[in-house]
């Protein structure tokens, strides 16, 4: 296997990870729930960045997980999933472009 081919491989690990984690933790819940188990996470700093309703507070939490959630078709829970995973994701395809880019 190329090395490049497992760098890239444990970036979906490690997002799949996230990801199913932070969904187990918040589908079927209500906002409150979402709200502590995402709470202080960069995810709810990215959520709270897209809300609607202001940039400090769990309002702007809530309302921008809900907002990135709608994009895919759900709600807040769906959007405290993405908002997990991103940062991991985007790590993982930083670190394999630039192992792409100094491969020999």
């Amino acid at each position: 296997m190329k090395k490049s081919t497992a760098v890239a491989s444990a970036g979906v690990l490690a997002t799949g990870g996230v990801a199913g984690t932070t969904a187990t933790a918040v589908v079927g819940g209500s906002g409150a729930t979402i709200m502590a188990a995402t709470a202080g996470t960069t995810g709810a700093t990215l959520a709270a960045s897209a809300g609607l309703a202001g940039t400090a507070g769990g309002a702007a939490t809530a309302s921008g997980m809900a907002a990135i959630g709608s994009v895919v078709g759900g709600g807040m829970a769906a959007g405290a999933v993405i908002t997990a995973a991103a940062p991991i994701a985007a790590v993982a395809a930083i670190g394999y472009g630039l192992f792409k880019l100094f491969e020999d």
